[in-house]
């Protein structure tokens, strides 16, 4: 057994570790803190991903206190940046809008490699396992090599996957998989679309018409837009969120490969760029490595607090 916070612990390990010398080379060898000093350690959180506009609230905040009295150690600052994350981390935090009846439609979108089908398969098991009747669509129609990965995971986890053969009109697999899980009485359907550029004008219209697609076969559908994010992009992750978000519609994102990168801080300046809400976070390669995203969890994570939140356990 092992807590879920021990999960972004170790998923955060490196992301911690390049945080920590951020802090503690901006404030090394510093007798006063003026000016100079603020700006380094602003400077130094942009370049760890925080993103502008969360670095300066954060050195806002530290300035602050530090006048107030109220820092004497690099630890006290690390504290206060650790407050400041959660807080930011908080502000967009919710529940994901399951619908009332029928089918809770959930299409998944995101550039090529940036894991969005690993994740689907994840998300299938965190749900089964839950007790959830979930049904997969295989809507990248345009590479073999993804309607067999999610067939794989279907196979897996013992759930249907609705696909059709390659080069089949996307928008069409989508509404027989809606029509299907609708017929079947299923809880949660997954769609699952071929990974684009956020700068491939054609493809992205798709996800339009997609979109347009299901609300015919389900009003109100898809209750939720989900963007997987590459966490090893950092900043460059801010561009893709900007350019699905006007043609997706996305409500939310999943951040993956944490585990592999030190910039687990582009999670924080994408919550205050768009206002967008962090669902899930994939902490490790195994399924339950997808972990519900925690504000809390993650900012004591990131700054290598220990956490005094109350966890459940999950298998190993």
């Amino acid at each position: 057994m092992k807590s879920i916070f021990s999960v972004f612990k170790r998923g955060l390990q490196k992301s911690k570790t390049a945080v920590s010398r951020t802090i503690a080379s901006a404030f090394s060898d510093v007798k006063s803190w003026n000016e100079e000093t603020y700006e380094d350690l602003e400077a130094s959180l942009i370049s760890s991903d925080f993103g502008v506009r969360a670095s300066v609230s954060i050195v806002k905040s530290i300035r602050e206190r530090y006048e107030l009295g109220n820092i004497h150690t690099s630890a006290d600052i690390s504290d206060i940046a650790c407050e400041d994350v959660a807080t930011i981390l908080k502000k967009n935090h919710r529940c994901i809008n399951f619908a009332t009846s029928g089918p809770t439609i959930i299409l998944v979108v995101g550039v090529n490699g940036s894991g969005k089908t690993t994740s689907i398969g994840k998300l299938t098991h965190l749900w089964k396992n839950a007790g959830k009747k979930v049904m997969l669509a295989a809507c990248d129609t345009f590479r073999a090599a993804a309607v067999e990965q999610l067939k794989l995971w279907g196979a897996r986890t013992g759930v249907t996957v609705v696909s059709a053969f390659k080069g089949a009109d996307p928008s069409a697999v989508a509404f027989d998989a809606v029509s299907s899980a609708i017929s079947k009485n299923v809880d949660v359907l997954i769609v699952d679309t071929a990974g684009r550029q956020h700068t491939h004008k054609g493809l992205m219209e798709e996800l339009s018409k997609m979109r347009r697609t299901i609300d015919k076969v389900c009003p109100g559908a898809p209750h939720e837009v989900w963007l997987t994010v590459d966490s090893s992009l950092g900043s460059n992750a801010v561009n893709q969120a900007r350019e699905f978000t006007k043609v997706a519609g996305v409500s939310g994102l999943i951040l993956t490969k944490l585990d592999g990168t030190g910039k687990g801080g582009m999670a924080v300046a994408i919550q205050e760029e768009f206002d967008l809400p962090v669902f899930f976070v994939g902490l490790g390669e195994q399924p339950d490595d997808l972990q519900p995203f925690d504000p809390d969890f993650y900012a004591k994570a990131l700054f290598g607090k220990d956490s005094e939140v109350a966890e459940e356990d999950v298998q190993d």
